[in-house]
């Protein structure tokens, strides 16, 4: 039973080469392209979108407004995974870790890089808040080292297992779906509309959140 339900998130379709993971570049090729004279409706809602986050996005860089095309990218990438991730036969590439590290990681450490770098007495400064007592300064110092340490894994965890949740639970209730009575068969089809358009929220609220924090944790490091 916990074979074929985890066999959901199984990313091997053959033992020489996998090609699940080509989805997560599906995606492109619903992207609207900018080719006509008059902009379609699906390229209007796109750039209403970018609009709107860049705008958002820019309030919280403040001076590094050139980050917000990063961000943005961030954002429709994870977003298109996520609800490529709700389509029959189609790998959900968003809850592997494998997808949100290759995402988070590279992220944190090159501000963490560029923040070390270029601002080294902001980022020790950072480390003590104002206001600390003297003998609490030792512990904060430790505290907001693992605190910086685990952005990473915390950006990469929150991602999958949000992704991972939902497909789980209607997988179950898939997997329970056969050999009973009708009535209760309606109740658990309306149950899975239900967390199918919950799932649906989710992929917009973790894409939304993975890149704003993004955007937090570099506003720190300028």
């Amino acid at each position: 039973m916990m074979t074929n339900l985890f066999s959901t998130f199984d990313p091997a379709t053959s033992i020489n080469y996998s090609l699940n993971w080509m989805s997560t570049l599906i995606f492109i090729m619903i992207i609207p392209y900018s080719y006509w004279m008059m902009p379609n409706r699906a390229m209007m809602v796109f750039n209403n979108i970018s609009q709107k986050l860049h705008d958002e996005f820019k309030m919280l860089l403040g001076e590094s407004k050139g980050m917000t095309l990063l961000t943005i990218s961030l954002f429709m990438f994870i977003l298109m995974n996520n609800f490529m991730g709700l389509m029959p036969y189609i790998f959900t590439s968003s809850s592997h870790l494998v997808f949100s590290l290759t995402l988070a990681l590279p992220l944190w450490l090159s501000m963490m890089i560029f923040g070390w770098i270029n601002n080294t007495n902001h980022m020790f400064a950072h480390l003590v808040p104002n206001g600390t007592p003297s003998m609490l300064m030792p512990f904060m110092v430790l505290i907001e080292t693992i605190s910086n340490l685990i952005r990473p894994g915390s950006l990469a965890v929150r991602l999958t297992a949000n992704m991972i949740a939902g497909h789980l639970l209607m997988s179950l209730l898939g997997n329970k779906s056969t050999n009973i009575n009708i009535l209760i068969l309606s109740f658990i089809m309306m149950i899975q509309i239900f967390l199918m358009m919950f799932e649906a929220a989710v992929a917009i609220i973790q894409a939304y959140v993975f890149s704003v924090l993004t955007t937090l944790y570099s506003s720190e490091v300028n």
